[in-house]
């Protein structure tokens, strides 16, 4: 007889806190994860949120749920501004890379789909394109229409938030201050937070990507393809729905408008949102120009996994800031690891102490930190080398980090970098600590890292 899945708290942005997960059909979850706009490459800031929502249905499925998990790829419909102004960002992309719009979907989305792989995260059982589902769409229009709350302007068909008495409760959004302080130009929208839902082709353009409606030619707005989507492969009352704190206020909010009035239901029952990752004063952010890709650290040899297990090492609900520094301290803890478990024997037992408190940890809002803690104190533990390494391999299938699969590179260092090191080791006990470091960087730069322990010193190629 199968047991029952473990109790699971997880913190709802709907109910502003941490309470007890109850799914909708006993031992099952429906997950929606919103998926990137394919209009150029993720950068490590956007997948910081995917190793989270990857976090999340590991811990649900260690748990014992059996997960759905869907997530929609954007490419269509998601202009420049969330105020339903500029350019579609796919035109934009073709426009800048010469490539027709199509092309560049299918460009980024398989980038993306390889930055997934690159750092271990489960893919959806469901992929989910826009173009594929402008019929739902168009029919989710209709019946947000025919419940009387839309309006036509000369660009399009448009949600008139007014009506909804509730509009905006998952940010808690102000709307009559929103009202009242407005210096956006409206044009032709009612209210500040109204938003596009079907927007027309300009008249004397032929976009790449549009299609015929019932008001006119044109093409879906960015919300309304989540709520179709997310409905239809999950029916329109589903368990969690996940993505990053900016979708809050815009996307998240008009979402749930749609569906309470398509659907009767806020459509999803758990709301969970992912914070930033922080390069200084501002989040990271493709807009902001420069950002830094997956590819930045693989161009650094750095493994992508590192970067895995540095998002791991903040919770999911505070913000991370990024640094070289603390990405070099993430390669060295993560080779740490690796050398635990491939430096003790197979055969070993699971230790069920350890894993309870790991899992414990995890099962109490996804608090990784302190999952990692756990971890940590068991590679310093006495337990048998051979249940240490089952036990590590154990906690591995959510943490995610492939810890099995790794392979050692066997790389004989060079006797110029020997002697860099003994000359350090010298400097060192000499108490010349800038000689030391400027020593350990030269040898960094180099491609080795340096372990001091109480054994001495040793390299590890980076």
């Amino acid at each position: 007889m199968t047991s029952p899945p473990k109790p699971i708290e997880l913190y709802d942005t709907w109910a502003r806190e941490v309470r007890p997960f109850t799914p909708i059909e006993e031992g099952r979850v429906g997950l929606y994860c919103c998926g990137p706009t394919v209009y150029d490459y993720a950068h490590i800031g956007n997948l910081r949120t995917y190793v989270f929502e990857d976090l999340l249905r590991r811990t649900l499925e260690m748990a014992g749920y059996a997960v759905r998990h869907v997530m929609n790829i954007t490419d269509v419909g998601h202009l420049t501004s969330d105020a339903d102004t500029g350019e579609d960002k796919m035109e934009k992309g073709a426009a800048r890379t010469g490539l027709t719009a199509w092309e560049i979907a299918e460009r980024y989305t398989a980038a993306f789909r390889e930055d997934l792989a690159a750092l271990n995260i489960l893919e959806p059982h469901v992929w989910c394109r826009a173009t594929d589902h402008i019929e739902e769409q168009i029919a989710d229009i209709a019946e947000i229409e025919r419940q009387g709350y839309t309006y036509i302007t000369s660009d399009g068909v448009y949600f008139d938030t007014a009506k909804l008495a509730d509009y905006g409760y998952l940010a808690r959004l102000d709307v009559a201050g929103l009202d009242a302080g407005s210096r956006v130009e409206l044009g032709e929208k009612r209210n500040p937070t109204d938003f596009a839902l079907w927007k027309f082709s300009p008249a004397d353009t032929r976009r790449q990507m549009e299609w015929d409606s019932p008001w006119g030619r044109g093409f879906p707005g960015w919300h309304i393809e989540c709520s179709a989507m997310s409905v239809k492969y999950l029916g329109p009352l589903f368990d969690i729905h996940c993505g990053g704190k900016d979708h809050i206020p815009v996307h998240h909010s008009n979402e749930i408008a749609q569906c309470e009035v398509a659907h009767g239901t806020r459509l999803a029952n758990y709301w969970l949102h992912g914070y930033f990752l922080e390069t200084g004063q501002e989040k990271m952010s493709k807009s902001a120009g420069e950002f830094l890709r997956l590819q930045t650290l693989l161009d650094r040899d750095i493994d992508p996994l590192a970067y895995r297990y540095l998002c791991l090492t903040a919770h999911y609900r505070s913000d991370l800031r990024f640094s070289w520094e603390s990405l070099d301290a993430a390669v060295v803890a993560l080779g740490r690891l690796r050398q635990a478990v491939h430096g003790a024997p197979a055969g070993g037992e699971v230790d069920a102490a350890s894993l309870d408190q790991f899992q414990a940890e995890l099962l109490n809002d996804l608090n990784s930190p302190k999952a990692i803690a756990v971890t940590w104190n068991l590679v310093r533990s006495d337990l048998d080398p051979a249940d240490r390494r089952a036990t590590l391999l154990a906690m591995d299938e959510v943490l995610g980090l492939d810890l099995a699969n790794w392979t050692p590179v066997e790389t004989t260092v060079p006797a110029e970098i020997e002697e860099l090191l003994a000359a350090r080791n010298a400097a060192r006990a000499a108490r010349d600590w800038g000689r030391a470091d400027a020593l350990r960087d030269q040898i960094h730069a180099a491609g080795f890292d340096i372990e001091d322990g109480p054994e001495g010193s040793r390299l590890k190629p980076r």
